[in-house]
């Protein structure tokens, strides 16, 4: 159960009550699904079955920006399962790839050979470009010049293999960072947001620079099992002659200093997202923007110097993700929750490890970008006394089974499934 993943951690308990019993709506308003298109519909459908992360924080934007984002992501997310799919030959993937932008204006294109588990935005591929056709002039043209500078960096990296750390920022610009630059020129066009926000690419990269990291850090089992590579050779070569033996037990205390020495390249791209959320003055904008990062520096909290990285997969417990999101609602709490996980990188930074000095060099210029809370006023640490907590938990365990069934009846079936 989620809620016994945080039993240490009363505030996630309370949030999680919370949520289930419509907090939710204060970040995640409900769509009005019945006075849309068949077509945009189904869009919103595809978004739900192919984000994990996203959907949420791109339903609650404001206004015709929601629709934008929301067929932003689809066209990128079916570009991303083409680049995926390990079954499509180079001879046939690279030109997918490099004339994928084109596809957006063929009413009749998709691609039915793909065995990736989101091949359904690929084989209905018809519906989310007549949305894409639908959308505003403004926006379609910054969809359509990112998806072909997206494709034709991933062809590139297609045919060869990340090798410096160079080499490891331009791909995460490819992947990532392009969608935050597209992303920060759609909030523009949307007039929400102002025209800098749009013409800063710097910040807007590494906006998306910080997330990919991050995702290709927590994910190294994952992608070695499944024969994809994207830890820089410049780093893991350090410590190992292959990749995946960092893997092996015996080579643990090599894979950590390597992990380390990734998370530390990721942390630098902080600032500069705390620098880009400032700027932001629309609140479902800023909210979009704000909960994957602080998610992102929690996941990074949680891998720190940790071997299950090498074991399993890592997440945040399900109380922590909801914390998150009903608490990154404006600057203040964002530096906040930042300077917390920083912290708490700080306290597992070893004596011996290799990157320690560029680690405390980075969390130190993190801390000082960051507003920590005052002595004597409330902050996110909860202490609360043992014979409370315990009474607490014991409530809250006869509850749950309860509230999951009446939260569930009292969504109804107006819900989209």
């Amino acid at each position: 159960m989620d809620i016994l993943k945080s039993l240490g951690h009363p505030e996630e308990i309370f949030n999680l009550f919370k949520f289930k019993m419509g907090g939710c709506r204060a970040v995640m308003p409900k769509l009005d699904y019945e006075s849309m298109s068949d077509s945009l519909r189904s869009c919103y459908v595809y978004l739900n079955q192919t984000s994990r992360s996203f959907a949420a924080v791109i339903q609650a934007l404001d206004g015709e920006l929601r629709h934008a984002v929301c067929i932003f992501y689809l066209v990128l997310r079916a570009l991303d399962t083409v680049e995926d799919d390990m079954t499509i030959p180079l001879e046939k993937k690279v030109p997918m790839l490099n004339n994928f932008h084109t596809y957006l204006y063929q009413e009749e294109w998709c691609f039915t050979e793909s065995h990736e588990k989101d091949r359904q935005v690929l084989e209905d591929f018809p519906t989310i470009s007549l949305e894409f056709r639908n959308l505003a002039q403004e926006y379609r043209e910054v969809i359509s010049d990112i998806c072909h500078r997206m494709g034709v960096g991933m062809a590139e990296f297609l045919e060869k293999k990340v090798e410096s750390m160079k080499e490891w920022d331009q791909y995460c610009h490819y992947v990532a960072g392009l969608v935050g630059i597209g992303l920060s020129r759609l909030f523009s066009a949307s007039q929400l947001e102002d025209p800098e926000v749009g013409r800063d690419t710097e910040l807007a990269n590494s906006m998306g620079l910080f997330l990919q990291k991050t995702n290709i850090i927590r994910d190294y089992l994952e992608d070695t099992q499944e024969g994809r590579a994207f830890w820089p050779r410049e780093a893991w070569s350090q410590f190992a002659s292959r990749l995946e033996d960092l893997a092996q037990p015996e080579k643990l205390e090599s894979a950590l200093s390597c992990l380390n020495l990734l998370v530390t390249d990721a942390l630098r791209h902080v600032p500069d997202v705390i620098a880009y959320l400032s700027r932001l003055r629309n609140q479902s904008v800023f909210n979009f923007c704000a909960i994957p990062q602080v998610m992102a520096i929690a996941t990074l909290s949680t891998c720190y110097n940790n071997p299950m990285v090498f074991q399993g997969v890592v997440k945040i417990r399900k109380g922590q993700t909801v914390t998150l999101m009903m608490e990154a609602t404006n600057m203040r709490a964002v530096q906040t929750i930042i300077a917390q996980y920083s912290q708490e990188i700080l306290k597992k930074v070893s004596l011996t490890d290799p990157s320690r000095d560029k680690t405390l060099h980075i969390l130190a210029l993190i801390q000082e970008k960051s507003t920590l809370p005052q002595p004597g006023l409330s902050s996110r640490s909860h202490h609360l006394s043992p014979m409370y907590l315990s009474a607490a938990m014991l409530l809250a365990a006869l509850s749950w089974q309860y509230l999951s069934t009446t939260a569930a009846q009292a969504q109804g079936t107006g819900d989209m499934q």
